[in-house]
């Protein structure tokens, strides 16, 4: 018995046709769309990679476990890339002297993480990515979460929908080193059972903390820094950090975005950590409000010291990659999905062929249709009336254009409407 190979796609991917292909193509638009309004050029890079720039610093997930690596010809290790950061600024490296500062890019491709699929995430999934290079002023920023915000915006979404949570590395840096004084070796080890304490119970987390070397005094004083809601909280709690540089730069922020109208939508939060180990500045994570899709969707920050990698002198780069996946579950749970497919099918028409003598007149006519910018899809085999519209409802195409022998004596044909059922004649 012969065996018939499967025709789904690989687990943890996707095939998108009809309506899915509208959601994610209306997602797509929009970041672009977006990004262009701001200045940012489009680039792409190869979706294949060196494995060993997400070695170097990815982190122990992407960087490790979840990344898909095979050898080419030449017995070197290569990847399907797992994120854009390390690729775009292998490519800066390259371009960045003889550039105008600063270069404002961005990018929307698939990318393919080798982990268990689960609500949200997929093993192929898309981003955008869009990053400034070449400045170091907070100012960059600061529109880098002006973009955030407004991809956000862009969906028309309900007050009170997302948060966009603000943190800085530097901040957690000094409680490191200045206020818990823990061994540099565990720091690493340190900020990821911070980014993870939401996912684990009290226990849990303290007891992460303990296999690490932290004792009970500087457990208490993490859970101080870990439930403070604003920076005034923050530097009350623990004054050694009231000067810090990070603590007034996201005050800085913060205060610059309220200005601006997005306050509404903004909020420090000491628990963002973020998991690459390249950030090393502001760091941001957008949070989904919704009890239902309660998650962080989204994040970004600052990574100055990146380049390094590539044998080249560090330069400044704050940015941030939005996913399909996420973006599209924040859109199903607040109830938005409906009103894009209303809002952005576009009209169609389709020209039956109701007798073979009037192929060539259909043909005509549909040419000058679409050079007018129609939407026009001709039969490919000649139907009767009612069979070409019952065909136009299971396509839910917007109108039909009747054309039979008497009409086209007339030079005459009809448009009608397949929701009011209404007629107009066009003279051809």
């Amino acid at each position: 018995m012969k065996n018939n190979i499967s025709n789904l796609p690989p687990i943890g991917t996707a095939d998108w046709t009809g309506d899915e292909f509208i959601i994610r193509k209306f997602i797509f638009d929009t970041w672009r769309e977006v990004c262009e309004r701001y200045g940012y050029k489009e680039y792409l890079t190869p979706i294949l990679e060196k494995a060993e720039i997400y070695r170097a610093k990815s982190g122990e997930d992407i960087g490790g476990k979840e990344l898909l690596v095979f050898r080419g010809r030449a017995g070197r290790e290569l990847s399907i890339r797992p994120e854009m950061t390390p690729s775009v600024t292998r490519l800066v490296s390259r371009i960045f002297n003889e550039s105008p500062k600063p270069l404002k890019l961005f990018s929307i491709a698939n990318f393919f993480h080798n982990e268990r699929p689960q609500r949200g995430r997929n093993r192929e999934f898309w981003q955008l990515n869009f990053d400034v290079f070449g400045s170091e002023s907070i100012w960059a920023d600061i529109e880098i979460l002006q973009v955030a915000l407004d991809i956000m915006l862009a969906f028309n979404p309900p007050k009170n929908s997302f948060t966009l949570l603000l943190n800085s590395r530097k901040i957690i840096e000094a409680f490191m080193k200045e206020v818990l004084q823990i061994d540099p070796a565990v720091n690493l080890k340190f900020a990821r059972i911070l980014d993870k304490k939401e996912k684990l119970s009290l226990k849990e987390f303290e007891d992460n903390l303990k296999n690490i070397g932290i004792d009970t005094e500087q457990i208490k004083k993490i859970n101080l820094f870990m439930d403070s809601n604003d920076l005034e909280e923050l530097t009350t709690a623990i004054p050694a950090l009231s000067e810090n540089e990070g603590v007034k730069e996201i005050n800085n922020i913060i205060e610059s975005l309220e200005k601006m109208g997005y306050g509404q939508w903004v909020k420090f939060k000491p628990g963002v950590i973020r998991g690459f180990d390249y950030y090393d500045g502001m760091i941001f994570e957008v949070f989904d409000n919704n009890p239902k899709n309660n998650r962080s969707m989204f994040g970004g920050g600052r990574y100055n010291g990146l380049a390094g990698i590539f044998g080249v002198n560090a330069f400044p780069a704050v940015g941030s990659a939005p996913g399909d996946e996420t973006m599209k579950l924040f859109l199903e749970e607040w109830d938005l999905i409906d009103k894009i497919l209303k809002n952005t099918k576009p009209e169609t028409y389709y020209f039956p062929i109701l007798n073979e003598s009037s192929y060539f007149n259909v043909q005509e006519i549909a040419k000058v249709l679409r050079k007018a910018n129609k939407r026009v899809g001709v039969g490919m085999k000649v139907q009767k009336l009612n069979k070409a519209l019952d065909y136009a409802n299971q396509k839910k195409i917007s109108r039909v254009i009747i054309l039979d022998e008497n009409e086209k004596d007339q030079g005459v044909y009809k448009i009608k409407d397949m929701e009011t059922g209404e007629e107009k004649s066009v003279t051809f």
